[in-house]
């Protein structure tokens, strides 16, 4: 055969190959993960519910100014870098060329705008940016905030503050938050604006929501996720059957019974890892009668005695070895070890039932009393299981509690309503600051003044001034020994007044499929941004 009639043919050859690879190319499936949750996205609204879960969610359409790497490290976001050149003015320098998926251009204008709404009556971030700051346009793509006393930790809180679109509120009637509580959802609620490399193209709450790329991202995604689909299953079994079947690629959580067949399953396994979420029990400590209680005329948690023994009643260790099949570490703070140089000066008081019937007998309940135990059962690991225990323990020093487990949203819209509407409760907590002065502020802070934030998750209102003034204290000092020192005051005082009662750090429990790759953080967001799939 002829050398040209080789040439010809090789070329033809060529020709085809190429075009073939191209139309394979062109023809790519979609990737595409599908993943559940036991709880809902209730509001797509950035401000309504901090929450953890719900937060990840947001943070794939919504970005910050700055945010937090796989390693919790701070770094830039929306905001690619910022100074402190004077101790009580921070500046921001925005990037540019980043569009909302509107296509309208973020400017210094939507971050204004941001830093009013989401410290507005009906935000639940309200703590998340200093309520002292003003933040002032310098120009398009600079941002000036300005503090009445200097403040070191002042932009820890940031990476859970997403940026909202100014016009697009206005425009929607949405410039006003929409509360994890509101009857009636607003179409922020409904609806996503961000900036972020996903899009929300369909949300119903209680069923799923859908994510897909986007295409005019302004930076380079690790993930490789044309679209994910969230769907809620609220029942174990049936959301690790999905899970060992391949209809979802990630699950949360894997119930701990669950872990060994999730494992030996050859298609998933379960990612597991110490969270710094802390579980504690919180009472209502301000109403002068205590809801749903046989003592009427007063509130028994007024009562430090009734406090100590409600702690003294409740076994901690058997929860964590039995409710939690030994994946939880018993805490005698509201904080992780991890994030405290100073908690392991912290013990937890004993569990002793005899002392805690003669301190209710002492406090005038001799034969105990009755009361409502509120409770989420799509939350928190075992979440419902542990509440079940803690009523039990209670009833063997004459305490009888009803208790009222509910979906996360329920429970939440409930315990967060105007009037906090709770007289026990468990809730779990992670510093969105990784700071302690983040809890001495939200949790053990006095609710007195809503539009300041302080308080805003003290459901019970456990209030001491004292331990007020030493997180203001904490929040200026720059000085690490003297900051832990004053930290130390707060968390002595909290404790001593049997405030709360700190029961344990869980640990994760995701599902994740074998062709799937993510990360992990210790603050359990599940961020979509990090997950890749193979075909």
């Amino acid at each position: 055969m002829p050398s040209s009639t080789l040439r010809r043919r090789g070329r033809a050859l060529g020709l085809g190959l190429g075009l073939a690879l191209a139309l394979a190319g062109g023809a790519r499936a979609e990737t595409t993960l599908r993943f559940a949750f036991q709880g809902d996205i209730k509001s797509l609204d950035p401000y309504s519910l901090k929450e953890t879960f719900t937060i990840g969610m947001h943070g794939a359409a919504y970005e910050a100014l700055i945010t937090r790497d796989k390693n919790l490290k701070m770094v830039p976001a929306l905001a690619e870098s910022w100074e402190i050149p004077e101790p009580t003015r921070w500046r921001f320098h925005l990037r540019k060329g980043v569009k909302f998926h509107d296509g309208s251009p973020f400017t210094a204008d939507d971050v204004v705008f941001s830093a009013n709404r989401v410290r507005a009556p009906g935000s639940n971030f309200q703590t998340n940016v200093p309520a002292d700051a003003e933040f002032v346009k310098v120009d398009d793509h600079t941002v000036d905030m300005k503090l009445q006393k200097p403040n070191p930790i002042a932009a820890y809180q940031f990476a859970n503050w997403y940026i909202m679109s100014k016009a697009w509120a206005e425009k929607n009637g949405a410039v006003a938050p929409s509360p994890a509580s509101a009857t009636s959802p607003s179409y922020a609620a409904l609806n996503a604006n961000g900036t972020g490399p996903f899009l929300i193209t369909e949300h119903q709450p209680g069923v799923r929501t859908v994510f897909k790329r986007n295409p005019n991202y302004w930076g380079k995604v690790e993930s490789n996720l044309d679209t994910a689909i969230f769907t809620t299953i609220q029942n174990d079994a049936t959301r690790v059957a999905a899970l060992l079947s391949g209809e979802v690629d990630w699950a949360d959580p894997v119930p701990l019974q669950d872990a060994q067949r999730v494992n030996g399953s050859g298609n998933a396994a379960v990612l597991a890892g110490p969270e710094l979420r802390t579980i504690f029990l919180g009472m209502d400590q301000w109403r002068d009668e205590l809801k749903d209680s046989s003592v009427k005329g007063k509130n028994p948690f007024k009562d430090v005695r009734v406090r100590e023994a409600f702690y003294r009643a409740i076994d901690e260790d058997t929860i964590a070895k039995r409710v939690m099949r030994g994946q939880a570490t018993p805490s005698a703070l509201l904080i992780a070890p991890q994030l405290y140089a100073r908690a392991g000066e912290f013990k937890r008081p004993t569990y002793d039932p005899a002392r805690a019937k003669a301190l209710l007998a002492e406090a005038g309940y001799p034969d105990g009393f009755t009361l409502t135990m509120d409770c989420p059962n799509d939350r928190y690991v075992n979440d419902e299981a542990i509440c079940q225990a803690v009523v039990s323990m209670l009833a063997r020093v004459g305490v009888k509690v009803n208790l009222n487990a509910q979906p996360k949203a329920k429970y939440f819209a409930k315990v967060l309503a105007p009037n906090y509407d709770t007289s026990f409760y468990l809730v779990g907590w992670t510093p969105s600051s990784q700071d302690s002065h983040n809890i001495l502020y939200e949790i053990t802070g006095c609710r007195k003044d809503p539009k300041s934030g302080r308080g805003a998750w003290n459901l019970g209102n456990y209030c001491n001034p004292k331990v007020d003034e030493i997180a203001d204290q904490v929040e200026a000092e720059t000085d690490e020994a003297k900051r832990d020192a004053l930290i130390k005051q707060g968390f002595d005082i909290v404790q001593a007044e049997w405030g709360y009662i700190p029961l344990h750090q869980q640990a994760l429990a995701w599902g994740v499929s074998k062709k799937v790759k993510l990360a992990q953080r210790p603050d359990n967001q599940f961020m979509l941004y990090w997950v890749s799939k193979e075909p």
